[in-house]
C-alpha cells in the first residue's frame, strides 16, 4: 500500500472557529491549524486581526490525504460550512477579517479553488463573492483557537453558530465524517 503525499489548503471562511469545527470530523484530514493569513503585519494576534486593521483572514489550514478525501470534497466542505456569497462577514462576525477566502500555495491549487468558485456557483442564488489570493505568511492562530469546538461544545457560539452549521455538513457530506 502506498501513501499519498498530503495537501494542505488554507481557507477562510468567518470565524476559523467553525471550519476547524468541521474539518476535524472530516476523514483523511491529518491536521487543522486556526490561522491568520492575508495580512500585511508581521506578528498578528486575535485582538489586532479583529480591529480590522491587519489585512488579515481568520483561516484553517488544512492537511490532508488525498487518497482518502478528495480535494474537491475538502472545497465542498469549505463551501457548505460558511456562506460564500456574504462579503466581509459571516452573520454576527462583520469585516475583512472573516472574508470569504482562498490562499492557494502554487498555480495547481489556484486553477482548483477557482474551478471550485465556479462549480459551486450553482448552488447559490447570489453571487460567490469568495476570493483567491495569493498565499503569504501564515500565522499560527492562540492556542486558546485551536480545536475551539472540541474544548468548548456547550459555549454558547458553538450551540448557536457551529451546530448549525455542523448539521449542514452532517446532512449533505455524512459519508466524509467520522462523527
Amino acid at each position: 500500500m502506498t501513501s499519498s503525499t498530503p495537501q494542505t489548503f488554507v481557507l477562510a471562511g468567518g470565524c476559523f472557529w467553525c471550519l476547524d469545527a468541521v474539518y476535524r470530523r472530516t476523514r483523511g484530514v491529518q491536521r487543522v491549524r486556526s490561522v491568520y493569513t492575508g495580512g500585511h503585519t508581521e506578528h498578528p494576534d486575535y485582538e489586532s486581526v479583529c480591529s480590522g486593521t491587519t489585512g488579515h483572514a481568520e483561516a484553517v489550514a488544512v492537511t490532508f490525504d488525498p487518497e482518502v478525501v478528495p480535494p474537491e470534497v475538502i472545497l465542498d466542505l469549505f463551501f457548505t460550512g460558511h456562506d460564500p456569497t456574504s462579503l466581509n462577514r459571516q452573520g454576527y462576525d462583520v469585516g475583512t477579517q472573516y472574508r470569504s477566502a482562498m490562499f492557494p500555495a502554487d498555480q495547481e491549487q489556484k486553477e482548483l479553488f477557482e474551478a471550485a468558485i465556479t462549480r459551486v456557483q450553482e448552488w447559490f442564488d447570489d453571487p460567490v463573492v469568495t476570493t483567491v489570493e495569493p498565499l503569504g505568511p501564515v500565522h499560527e492562530a492562540e492556542d486558546f483557537h485551536q480545536d475551539f469546538y472540541g474544548n468548548q461544545p456547550f459555549n454558547g457560539y458553538c450551540q448557536v453558530i457551529i451546530n448549525p452549521k455542523l448539521a449542514k455538513v452532517r446532512k449533505n457530506y455524512a459519508v466524509w465524517l467520522t462523527d
